[in-house]
C-alpha cells in the first residue's frame, strides 16, 4: 500500500496506434454492430409477430436474441466511439461508470446466456428422449422459471464482481492494455492485495462455466445415449438436425469463454485478451442468429419473407 497513489485518469491503448487503421475499423465495426442489431432484433420480432414460433425453443431462442443484443450494446458503441475519439485519456469517475455499466449488463448477459443455452438443452432432451411427451414437459411455465432463472443468476453474480473491483486501490501506472475498462484488465495495475479477488473472479468463472457446461455435457449424453438407440436413419438425421444449431452455439460460446478467462496466469496476454473480448462482445452475438437461421429451414424462410415485405414497404413509401 506504500507504492500506491490516487489515480485520476487512465490511459486506454485500444486496438491500435496505427492512425490508417482508426477509418477502416470504424466503418468494419460499425457494419458488424448494425447487423447484430438487424440480426437478434430481428429474430425477436419474426418470433412474436409469427403464430408459427410460438413455442418453447424459439421462446428460448427470443430470449437468447435480447440477450446477445444486450451485452452486445454494451461494449460495442463504446468501441466505435473510441475510433472518433482523439484522446485516449478517461477519467477514473467514468472509467469507474464504464466498469460498472460494462459488469452490469456485459457480464451479467454474458452469464445469463450461459444459463440460457443450458436451458435450452433441456429443451433438446425433451424433442428427443420424451418426444410423446414433449408438450406436457416443456410447459410455458417451465419455460419461463427457466428464464427467470437464468436473468436473476446472471445479475446476481454481476453484483460480486462490481463490489470486489470498487474495493481496489491503484499505482501509478495508469495505462489500461484494453479498448474499455474491463475487469481484468483494471486489476491488472491494482496495488492492493489482489489475491482475494482472484480468487472470487476465478471461482465465479468456474462456477458459471462449468456448472452450466457440465448440466449441457450430462444431458447431451443422455441424448446421444437415445440417439444410438434408434434403428431409422431418418429418426438419427431429424434428433441430429434438433441438436445442431443449439450444439454449434454451444461450441462458439463457451469455447471462447473458456479460452478468454480461465487461461493460467503466467500465459496471459492483453493483446490476446483485446482479442477474445472483442470476439465474445462483437462476433459471437452476429453469428448465433446466422447459425440458428441457417439450420432452421422455417427460420431461413421467415427471415426471407420479412426481408421482401420490407423491400416492398420502402417501395411503396418512395
Amino acid at each position: 500500500m506504500e507504492n500506491c497513489t490516487e489515480v485520476t485518469q487512465f490511459i486506454l491503448l485500444g486496438l491500435t496506434d496505427a492512425p490508417e487503421l482508426q477509418v477502416s475499423l470504424f466503418i468494419m465495426f460499425t457494419l458488424v454492430y448494425f447487423f447484430t442489431i438487424f440480426g437478434n432484433l430481428g429474430m425477436i420480432v419474426l418470433i412474436l409477430s409469427d403464430a408459427h414460433f410460438h413455442s418453447p425453443v424459439y421462446f428460448f431462442l427470443s430470449n437468447l436474441s435480447l440477450v446477445d443484443f444486450g451485452y452486445s450494446s454494451a461494449v460495442t458503441p463504446k468501441v466505435i466511439a473510441g475510433f472518433l475519439k482523439g484522446s485516449k485519456i478517461i477519467f477514473y469517475n467514468a472509467c469507474a461508470a464504464q466498469i460498472f455499466f460494462v459488469v452490469f449488463f456485459f457480464v451479467s448477459f454474458a452469464r445469463v446466456e450461459s444459463y440460457l443455452l443450458a436451458s435450452m438443452t433441456y429443451d433438446c432432451y425433451a424433442a428427443v428422449c420424451k418426444r410423446l411427451h414433449y408438450t406436457t414437459t416443456v410447459t410455458t411455465s417451465t419455460c419461463a422459471h427457466l428464464a427467470i432463472g437464468s436473468y436473476v443468476c446472471g445479475f446476481l453474480n454481476s453484483a460480486f464482481h462490481i463490489g470486489d473491483i470498487f474495493s481496489l486501490s491503484f499505482s501509478k501506472s495508469n495505462v489500461i492494455h484494453h479498448f474499455f475498462c474491463d475487469v481484468p484488465a483494471v486489476m491488472v495495475l491494482s496495488c492492493s492485495n489482489k489475491h482475494i479477488s482472484e480468487v472470487i473472479l476465478v471461482f465465479l468463472s468456474i462456477f458459471n462455466v462449468f456448472f452450466a457446461l457440465l448440466v449441457i455435457l450430462i444431458t447431451y449424453l443422455f441424448i446421444f445415449i437415445m440417439i444410438l438407440k434408434m434403428h431409422s436413419a431418418q429418426g438419427h438425421q431429424k434428433a441430429l438436425s434438433t441438436c445442431a444449431s443449439h450444439l454449434t452455439t454451444v461450441s462458439i460460446f463457451y469455447g471462447t469463454v473458456i479460452f478468454m478467462y480461465l487461461q493460467p496466469s503466467y500465459s496471459h496476454s492483453m493483446d490476446t485478451d483485446k482479442m477474445m473480448s472483442m470476439f465474445c462482445a462483437m462476433v459471437i452475438p452476429l453469428l448465433n442468429p446466422v447459425v440458428y437461421s441457417l439450420w432452421n429451414k422455417e427460420v431461413n424462410s421467415a427471415f426471407k419473407k420479412m426481408i421482401e415485405k420490407a423491400k416492398f414497404s420502402i417501395r411503396l413509401a418512395f
